[in-house]
């Protein structure tokens, strides 16, 4: 397929966290096809305690240089479309867009008689990165890791962490019109989030501010009743490993409310490649959850994160072209020199 049809194809298999299977079937046959036409080797690799999920893993030669990307997206779905400049739709850039730049890009290595790279496409990274923890667990010999996440094309000096964590209080329900014989947990649930909200939190020279979003508030019984319980979900971006700011996070709630952690994933600081244009961003990637056992990694690829997630998410079409050249440069450069580019 062309580069666009190709993710246009991806985008409209509905993908959301944890329903890959389907889109994982299509890519299946896909890159078994690509794989017979070309001397490569493709491998199923399911993830452990979940048969209905897997990743996909294709190598030609060994595999000193991975490309790599995730095969899930958000809610909800939205189908694709198409205009002169973009495609639209679900996933058109985090990532089915990327998909599509990674296998157009082996193509290309191919057609040069440039072997010992591999493709590997992981389920969860959207929830939990189940994928590339099992991947972790089950190394093939890569060196290199380029991980494909929406930078517009330049290399990522680094990404935020992420620590996800529910705040839960308690209290006592009672009548309304007697407030006196209840005990409100949504208002100390306002309270501990008060607190939360004026606390001072680490800053890094390239990463920036750690920063705090309260996602999700739920709780209470109906407007005439006293509240006895009532939830928050919190998700910090971290600039460190997070340990400080757990520390402080669960001394400033001590007595107050009680915390479930959910994941912590520390920040992550990655190198340069010459020739190449560079980014931070403050998002969180697989990176951390490959840790280190599919080599040293990069973080680069085609579109904006700043319209991933949304109702017009979508990839610019000149964007989408460069990327299957930019990341065989980033692959011949690997295979041929390493890291320095001499």
């Amino acid at each position: 397929m062309h580069l666009f049809e190709l993710t246009r194809r991806l985008v409209d298999i509905e993908s959301i966290t944890p329903n890959e299977r389907e889109v994982g079937h299509f890519l299946l046959g896909y890159l078994e096809e690509f794989a017979q036409r070309t001397g490569g080797r493709v491998e199923r690799m399911d993830v452990s305690a979940e048969p209905e999920r897997f990743n996909l893993f294709v190598t030609w030669g060994e595999p000193t240089v991975t490309l790599s990307t995730h095969l899930d997206t958000v809610p909800p779905f939205i189908p694709s479309s198409e205009d002169e400049q973009y495609i639209y739709g679900r996933g058109a850039c985090d990532v089915k867009g990327l998909i599509a730049a990674m296998i157009s890009a082996a193509d290309l290595l191919l057609k040069d008689n440039v072997r010992n790279f591999a493709l590997l496409f992981v389920v969860g990274e959207e929830r939990n990165s189940a994928g590339a923890l099992h991947a972790a667990e089950n190394p093939r010999g890569s060196l290199f890791l380029i991980n494909g996440e929406p930078t517009e094309n330049k290399l990522a000096l680094g990404s935020k962490g992420a620590y996800r964590f529910v705040l839960r209080a308690k209290g006592r329900m009672a009548h309304s019109a007697y407030p006196e014989y209840g005990e409100s947990a949504i208002i100390k649930l306002l309270n501990a989030l008060q607190r939360l909200r004026g606390m001072e939190y680490p800053v890094d020279p390239v990463l920036g501010t750690s920063t705090t979003n309260i996602g999700v508030i739920r709780g209470g019984r109906a407007p005439n009743v006293i509240p006895d319980e009532a939830e928050a979900e919190i998700f910090v971006r971290l600039v460190d490993d997070g340990a400080a700011t757990r520390r402080a996070i669960q001394e400033a709630m001590r007595y107050q409310v009680e915390i479930e952690e959910v994941l912590c994933i520390p920040a992550v600081h990655l190198e340069k490649l010459p020739g190449f244009k560079t980014t931070v961003v403050s998002y969180t990637t697989d990176i951390p959850a490959f840790g280190g056992a599919w080599g040293k990694p990069y973080l680069i690829g085609p579109g904006s994160i700043l319209v991933a997630h949304t109702e017009d998410e979508r990839i610019p079409k000149k964007e989408l072209l460069e990327a299957p050249e930019i990341y065989a440069k980033i692959v011949r450069q690997l295979l041929t020199t390493g890291e320095s580019g001499a």
